[in-house]
């Protein structure tokens, strides 16, 4: 691009870079936005209490809280389909097919999985803490954080004729098996949940998404380790951001110095273009005051041995330094694609104007 210090390449990498930025510098604020709120949020515990403190709160309800309890079911649990002994109140049925896929590109088999069917079984349930006092949880399937166990994980192979095994080589796909994993909430564990506390008409607890929109966690792990997860998050994207700026910072330095050099031999050319006329009108100068104090002499006429190598029509007016060929004309010097002699191929340190008496 003429003028134009950008390539479309480095305006691409550019253009990537900023949205980039854009984008983990957004989710970055996300993130520290929410580990904010995680270290504002007061810890309430699930006793006696806990009603007459959202009875004097404004609207009955604690916007953003944390609860610790053990979760129980409202009514009856549920059972595992692989082992009767183990009952929780949320259950995950996953079944994913493993396939693998020739890579042309690569030349290799790649790994490939898919969903095959998932199923989610749930029934009411809550935190118990003290004196028997309980916070129900709603919509658990809205929030973030591991909140099951895997409790069944079994791996199906399958067996293949040969007819099979030498038609995966035509198709590209073999199947690798199925695998099937239960998870759940078991009754018992102890959970976290940091969202919403809102005391209803009916007396009940309640444990919900935020009304602001504010994340909503559900997880085994304690309050600690959840609040230096979500910290090590925003480090993750914090360290995005930078990678992208600069790597667009180094797209505009490669191209501001790739300008800055093109602009500097632009400059040297044009100063090397006036200080070759000046030198060249000082020597027709000092030619003429030769010529008016000798008298008038005849003109050479065989001028056809002093013209330019290179157009054929110009006379050879300037030496080139350091070989000191004198072949050209300093237009076509000033065309020349590579600053080499037209003679000798030698590097041509500078130039210098020619007159032949």
């Amino acid at each position: 691009m003429e003028g134009f210090p950008l390539t479309f390449t480095e305006a691409v990498c550019l253009g990537a870079s900023l949205s980039l930025s854009g984008v983990f510098y957004y989710l970055y604020k996300r993130s520290r936005l929410t580990v904010k709120k995680l270290e504002n949020a007061p810890h309430i515990s699930i006793d006696g209490k806990l009603k007459d403190l959202l009875k004097v709160t404004p609207g009955g309800c604690l916007q953003y809280a944390v609860v610790e309890g053990t979760v129980k079911p409202v009514d009856e649990p549920l059972t595992s389909h692989f082992n009767k002994d183990i009952s929780g109140v949320l259950q995950k049925f996953t079944i994913k097919e493993h396939r693998l896929i020739w890579s042309s590109i690569s030349r290799t088999w790649m790994d490939s999985e898919r969903i095959l069917h998932q199923r989610v079984n749930m029934v009411p349930f809550a935190l118990f803490g003290l004196d028997k006092a309980a916070v129900k949880v709603q919509s658990p399937l809205q929030a973030d954080g591991i909140y099951t166990e895997v409790i069944n994980e079994k791996f199906h192979q399958p067996t293949l004729s040969f007819g099979e095994l030498v038609g995966v080589y035509f198709s590209g796909e073999k199947p690798k098996g199925v695998l099937e994993i239960e998870e759940m909430l078991k009754v018992g564990t102890t959970l976290t949940g940091i969202g919403e506390l809102t005391l209803d008409t009916d007396g009940t607890v309640t444990l919900r998404p935020p009304s602001d929109n504010s994340p909503y966690f559900l997880s085994l792990t304690d309050f600690e380790n959840l609040r230096n997860e979500t910290c090590n998050i925003a480090v993750f994207w914090k360290v995005l951001v930078v990678v992208s700026a600069l790597a667009g910072t180094a797209v505009l330095f490669w191209a501001g110095l790739r300008f800055y050099r093109t602009f500097k031999d632009r400059w040297e050319q044009d100063a090397a273009s006036r200080e070759f006329a000046r030198q060249q009108a000082e020597a027709a100068r000092l030619r003429a005051e030769r010529a008016n104090a000798e008298g008038s002499e005849e003109e050479d006429n065989n001028q056809m041995g002093n013209v330019c190598v290179i157009c054929l029509s110009e006379p050879r007016d300037c030496i080139l330094l350091d070989c000191a060929h004198v072949c050209c004309c300093f237009a076509c010097y000033q065309a020349l694609p590579q600053r080499t002699c037209p003679i000798c191929r030698q590097n041509i340190a500078r130039v210098l104007p020619f007159y032949q008496p």
